[in-house]
């Protein structure tokens, strides 16, 4: 028998082990996002909502910016459960966790390996941010072949991002609102620019732009925002903030798809779309900014419940 290879083999599986149990005492007091809540998951759902780890639905998806869909659909699964309490959610059932399949991490596992099967361009990860531990058993097990998405509200700790990053390649973050008045009153975070901003800064600092000749992004930050109706200001005055405090090479995605959904009943000014003046104008700040060259923005026909996806369990 090889000693040395036996003695390797031993050492990985007793660094595995403690990993797994590093993640469980975590869960035991659970503290991974900026709630903090204390709650031991083990035994009854936290702030966010959930235990354990739930799924609503994986797929391709085709509809993600083209760089991230690129030609196959980019590999997204739905993570039930969220620490924001965004009013307007489009996936509303899913972050209010009513709605999702428990799984395994090993399970978790061969749905990385199904996706790739089916030719995914990348894995991405939806809300993952209260499921880290299990995520990162999950990549312990398989770490795919393609692209990791961590698609997030920003919402986050930097010890916790720093958990899951070495197996992300690519950061994909919402930035929502500026004012801690519209994020109390939309979110239920006051202090949500507050966590996004430094969240936000370590995930663009995180992964160099990489992108293949095709025009498929390898590693990299898209940072999203939503423009909505009412909060052009606030919008601009987020554009200005991502011009002066993110990399050069952070894209930015200017998203119209707003659609009245999730529990906006005593929110009137939520119960329509966006405008065109009120999208463009948000436009016209990115183009006097100088982001065209590192700018996707949408067709205002993107907004609609056709694109809001049907949950499978």
């Amino acid at each position: 028998m090889n000693f040395a290879h036996e003695n390797l083999l031993a050492n990985f599986f007793y660094t595995c082990y403690n990993r797994m149990v590093m993640d469980t005492v975590c869960l035991e007091n659970c503290k991974l996002c900026p709630i903090e809540c204390g709650v031991n998951r083990l035994e009854k759902p936290g702030a966010c909502g959930t235990q354990s780890l739930r799924i609503a639905k994986y797929y391709l998806h085709p509809f993600e910016e083209p760089c991230i869909s690129f030609r196959n659909g980019s590999g997204t699964i739905f993570f039930s459960g969220c620490n924001l309490r965004c009013v307007f959610c489009q996936n509303y059932e899913v972050s209010r966790a009513q709605r999702g399949k428990e799984i395994t991490p090993k399970e978790l596992a061969d749905i990385f390996k199904e996706l790739e099967n089916m030719g995914a361009e990348n894995i991405s990860l939806v809300t993952p941010s209260h499921v880290i531990p299990y995520l990162v058993a999950a990549f312990e097990i398989y770490q795919p072949k393609i692209p990791v998405v961590y698609n997030t509200g920003s919402y986050e700790k930097i010890d916790t991002l720093q958990r899951i990053d070495p197996y992300v390649d690519i950061y994909l973050p919402d930035m929502k609102f500026y004012n801690p008045a519209l994020s109390k009153r939309y979110l239920g975070k006051e202090n949500y620019f507050e966590i996004a901003e430094k969240a936000i800064q370590f995930m663009a600092n995180s992964k160099p732009l990489r992108m293949n000749a095709e025009g498929k992004m390898l590693s990299g930050c898209i940072v999203r925002h939503l423009v909505m109706p009412l909060c052009t200001s606030d919008s601009k005055t987020l554009l200005k903030w991502f011009n002066s405090a993110l990399p050069p090479s952070t894209y930015l995605s200017l998203m119209s798809q707003y659609t009245p959904f999730g529990n906006i009943e005593g929110y009137k000014e939520l119960s329509r779309p966006i405008t065109t003046r009120e999208y463009n104008a948000v436009l016209q700040t990115a183009f006097d900014l100088g982001l065209e060259n590192r700018l996707f923005f949408q067709e205002r026909a993107s907004s609609g419940e056709k694109y809001i996806p049907k949950w499978d369990f």
